[in-house]
């Protein structure tokens, strides 16, 4: 009988953040693996420092690669030397951590391309770290979208719960934000959170779309993104078959998404959706790096320097991305079983 179970990737994190103990933490809810093969990759004195800021010890057997977690039930270990105990130190921004989760990250990926892995779910990353690491891209998404070869539209969504949301652009100056609204960029970004929710198991998502303008450009009088690309865009996504809507106003749209009118949102800029859902619940989110062959899951927050090693970090969210990569991963890997044997 075919294992339609998912291997899914996990890496500690950022080795100055609370990655370690998060993930430690995670480790612990032990129903969340039953239904997946689990694969944590990492140094081994970061993996045991972890567990002892947790107050959680693991007994998880090691393996040598990503292909033998097919052999055993439950989660394994495979251990990786990519940065030394004396390299990093809590709440410091290093070179040596930011090369170590990058060195980590590509391993991950490789395994991807490879058909090894199914879905990658990591602990919080530092940016300024992995820039000083080596990374020569804006943020870890769009050095997975270039290793991995990607080249349509790809977005991060943020999720809380079942509501998820995309944005147009991202890390780039708000003075910017008004020349990425184009019609081709809220289609793309449209179909792309419809078709990840349907991966998720949503089959036929709600998605609303928000105005740019306040009070959604009031008739043009102030602004005319929403009259003249929005709103046409909106239309070109119904007639595609997506079942979107708007633009709405993003200062009240966010009521009726909370309440539950609506599964998805569309943003245009970062911030006009990120501090909706982080006022919404800050300690549940997750970030879905959308648009990419496979689901890539870590928890919204950050890597939380000034409680790092304290024993105080709070696991739901890396739990939530978990649970996200798992299911994704799962109905990634029951498509791609169900193309082998109809080839």
């Amino acid at each position: 009988m075919t294992d339609t179970r998912p291997v899914i990737a996990v890496i500690l994190g950022d080795p100055a953040g609370i990655g370690p103990e998060l993930i430690a933490r995670l480790f612990a809810e032990q129903d969340l693996f039953q239904d997946a093969h689990t694969v944590l990759l990492g140094d081994r004195w970061l993996w045991q420092e972890g567990q002892r800021v947790a107050g959680i010890s693991h007994q998880l057997p090691e393996v040598d690669d990503f292909s033998s977690a097919r052999d055993h039930q439950g989660p394994v270990f495979l251990p990786v030397d990519s940065v030394a105990e004396g390299q990093v130190g809590y709440g410091e921004v290093t070179t040596a951590g930011g090369a170590s989760v990058l060195a980590l990250l590509t391993r991950c990926l490789d395994a991807a391309q490879a058909g090894t892995v199914d879905a990658i779910c990591f602990g919080p990353l530092n940016k300024l770290s992995m820039k000083k690491g080596g990374l020569a891209h804006e943020d870890e998404l769009h050095f997975f979208a270039e290793y991995l070869g990607v080249e349509d539209y790809f977005c991060e969504f943020n999720t809380l719960g079942n509501l998820w949301t995309a944005r147009i652009s991202s890390h780039v100056p708000l003075k910017d934000a008004a020349s990425y609204i184009t019609e081709e960029r809220i289609v793309a970004a449209t179909r792309l959170i419809s078709d990840s929710l349907s991966l998720a198991g949503n089959p036929a998502p709600r998605v609303a779309v928000a105005a740019f303008n306040p009070h959604a450009g009031e008739g043009g009088t102030c602004g005319r993104e929403e009259i003249d690309v929005i709103a046409p865009a909106v239309e070109e996504c119904r007639a595609q078959g997506y079942p979107a809507s708007g633009p709405y106003p993003a200062d009240t749209l966010f009521l009726k998404a909370r309440d539950g009118e609506f599964d998805a949102v569309v943003t245009m800029y970062h911030d006009q959706g990120q501090i909706a859902i982080k006022l919404m619940g800050f300690m549940e989110g997750v970030t879905v790096q959308g648009g990419l062959p496979i689901p890539i899951t870590t928890p919204a927050h950050g890597t939380a320097f000034d409680i790092a090693g304290q024993g105080q970090a709070n696991v739901i969210p890396t739990r939530n991305a978990f649970a996200i990569a798992s299911r994704m991963g799962a109905n990634l890997r029951r498509q791609r079983l169900d193309e082998s044997a109809t080839a």
